[in-house]
């Protein structure tokens, strides 16, 4: 990381969800963002380098808004897909969480495209047949596209715990909304979403974008990929 480094000890303290290990490439997600940003409430989709957040890529996706409360992963870094089992471009972020929550995540959405804020979700996959526990962290943070309008969102998706059988889908169990302003200042609540069934999405992206595989031999994992779409 560059000099947004210095922004991750703030970011760390604004969320108690972070206490827990396991969670850096959240912070490292968010004070990349943060650091984008300045004084403005957001930066541009085009500004996004993944040189800027290397070491997170495997965990960040870029999804774009298709209808109120609906948007499709554009981008998806290779966490997603070995918590899916299959490619995940082009899939409704929806798809990561059960049905009883699919109106909860919508919500959240809409909320950060909206107001705008940011948002970080609390996550967990109960055990069953072949399928451990896991935790998770869902941050979804506003960005504009070239068009001007709040349209994209940067997230991040960190799951803890062995993965087992695809596909892992998740229950939302905690939530944090901060709305954003353009002098940099904010206040941080903690809302409560409603848990109601919600429809699966479809999009598009903005510029067209080569495919881009970034392999960083780790003991154990699968090299870092991330997928990017080749639509305009």
């Amino acid at each position: 990381m560059d000099k947004h480094d210095q922004n991750i000890d703030n970011v760390l303290a604004m969320s108690e969800f972070r206490t827990e290990t396991g969670y850096s490439a959240v912070a490292q997600v968010e004070a990349y963002w943060d650091g984008l940003r300045g004084a403005r409430l957001m930066p541009k989709r085009s500004e996004i380098d993944p040189r800027g957040i290397e070491s997170a890529l495997e965990y960040t996706f870029v999804l774009e808004r298709i209808a109120p409360g609906m948007a499709r992963l554009r981008i998806a870094g290779s966490h997603l897909s070995d918590l899916m089992g299959m490619e995940v471009r082009g899939m409704p972020l929806t798809s990561f969480v059960t049905p009883s929550a699919r109106r909860q995540v919508g919500d959240a959405l809409e909320e950060v495209f909206q107001r705008p804020a940011v948002c970080e979700l609390r996550l967990s996959a109960e055990a069953c047949a072949g399928k451990p526990p896991m935790e998770a962290r869902l941050l979804l943070l506003p960005l504009k596209s070239d068009l001007g309008d709040v349209s994209r969102i940067l997230g991040c998706l960190v799951g803890q715990g062995e993965i087992g059988h695809t596909p892992r889908r998740f229950e939302v169990v905690g939530a944090k909304m901060r709305p954003i302003t353009a002098a940099g200042q904010s206040t941080e609540t903690e809302k409560e979403i409603p848990a109601l069934l919600s429809a699966e999405p479809r999009a598009d992206f903005g510029e067209a974008e080569p495919t881009l595989r970034k392999s960083r031999p780790r003991k154990g994992v699968p090299y870092l990929r991330l997928v990017k779409s080749d639509e305009g």
